[in-house]
């Protein structure tokens, strides 16, 4: 089995040190030879940089080379894998993102409704730059984005680089539904032959059965809407505000009960419900400041300074294993079945061909492989095609520094719908992102 060679995009995240412990418990299905951290923000990617290369000598010695960089020629020279995980403006934009739709009694939340479109905004040139400069230095390596919001960037990397058969965008969600499905059901998600479709942050299980052919879905409904579920993935398990939105999809599946829901739906649903829990000066931005941001960088400062990972409750969660299995059956042409998205090019007959779906597909050497899912119900398409008209529209917009698209935009999302409320919310999140955004202000 050949080694890989990996470069993390965005290595000061939160999340890297959840993937590298995911890279180690992986190991036998995704072998690496390197590993190699680029980012931006130099003190940041330092501290997972340090606290990951005394992991690696502890516990993956087999790793020939671990460096760390701000120079993208060292950063994307020689590698097979690129995992992009950028959050353009960190978590202060995040938390404006959040506070300027709330002021308006808006959903504010990080990749839904307008701080999404902020957010997307955003990520979209940054995005487009990252892959122009990664094909400069290597044409065949596979690019895995987890940059949220992932539709939108999905909808803009398919413009950008249509041809480009090796980007493909996936989101670990979905995964962490399934891992709180298989901790009611006793097993592991790995076991589920899941059915799904949608747009990302925005779908429906409409089967899970296991490898050997049996319907779990029934089974799964009636555990939740006896007993209810919760947050069990180890980034997640100890947030009150997962462990809420895990307590809606109850909610969720008693008012509809034909799929599944994803969680996010539940700031479409229920936007006033999702407002009207939120404190403005308490965002969920603020709450990763204050929380998983200190106690990631603390726990990287202890292992630094003990020159150990001894001691530390490091865990290999959903969030990179879901990456690492994708990449390893790419790699290795395995042919197994995750959810990404793809364009739908007829997988799901009734909405048009060039949505960014996310659905299953069987993954090869030679890409993605999406099932044919037929025709879906009519309200589902008809929520599916508000919220793909929403995000065609952001992304119109950004081409076109075109204000009247982004208040349409905000006009179709069912977080917003108001019209004199979305020309507000545009306008205050262009102001607020200027220096980001200057095809506006041309």
């Amino acid at each position: 089995m050949k080694k890989i060679n990996l470069t993390v995009v965005g290595a000061g995240s939160t999340y890297t040190l959840g993937i590298m412990s995911s890279l180690v418990s992986e190991k036998a299905n995704f072998p690496l030879r390197r590993v190699v951290f680029y980012d931006i923000d130099a003190p940041r990617q330092e501290l997972n940089a340090k606290a990951t290369e005394i992991m690696f000598k502890e516990l993956y010695p087999e790793i020939e080379e671990f460096i760390y960089t701000t120079d993208r020629k060292v950063a994307f020279e020689n590698s097979d894998f690129f995992f992009m995980q950028i959050r353009t403006g960190g978590l202060k934009m995040r938390e404006r993102d959040e506070q300027i739709p709330l002021s308006h009694q808006c959903v504010g939340q990080e990749t839904c409704g307008a701080g999404g479109m902020a957010y997307g905004l955003r990520s979209i040139g940054d995005m487009i730059d990252l892959i122009r400069d990664i094909r400069c230095y290597q044409k065949e390596a596979w690019i895995l984005n987890y940059t949220n919001p992932a539709a939108i960037v999905a909808e803009a990397l398919n413009r950008e680089f249509p041809d480009d058969k090796r980007i493909l965008n996936i989101c670990d969600m979905p995964a962490a539904i399934m891992v709180s499905y298989a901790k009611l059901l006793g097993c592991e998600i790995w076991d589920f032959v899941p059915e799904y479709f949608g747009l990302n942050h925005y779908g429906w299980f409409t089967k899970i059965k296991n490898k050997q052919g049996e319907d779990l879905t029934q089974k799964i409904k009636d555990i939740i809407l006896k007993d209810g579920i919760t947050a069990v993935d180890s980034v997640i398990a100890n947030d009150p505000s997962w462990q809420a939105t895990f307590k809606n999809m109850e909610v969720m599946l008693r008012d509809n009960p034909e799929f599944l829901p994803n969680t996010y739906l539940q700031y479409y649903l229920y936007p006033e419900k999702m407002v009207s829990k939120e404190d403005i000066n308490n965002t969920r931005a603020r709450q990763v400041i204050n929380g998983r941001e200190k106690q990631v960088f603390a726990m990287c400062r202890r292992i630094i300074e003990n020159n150990s990972i001894q001691g530390e409750d490091l865990h290999a969660d959903i969030h990179g294993r879901y990456m690492i299995r994708v990449a390893a059956s790419l790699a290795y042409n395995k042919g197994d079945i995750y959810l990404v998205i793809v364009p739908n090019n007829g997988a799901i007959n009734n909405i048009q061909d060039d949505a960014m779906v996310e659905i299953p597909c069987m993954l090869t050497s030679d890409g993605p492989k999406a099932f044919a899912i037929g025709n879906i119900p009519t309200f589902q398409k008809a929520m599916i095609e508000i919220q793909l008209g929403y995000e065609k529209l952001v992304v119109d917009a950004w081409y076109e520094g075109s204000k009247q698209k982004l208040i349409n935009a905000l006009t179709l999302n069912r977080t917003v719908v108001n019209v004199p409320k979305a020309k507000i919310i545009v306008e205050e999140i262009l102001n607020e992102n200027k220096q980001y955004l200057p095809q506006f202000f041309k």
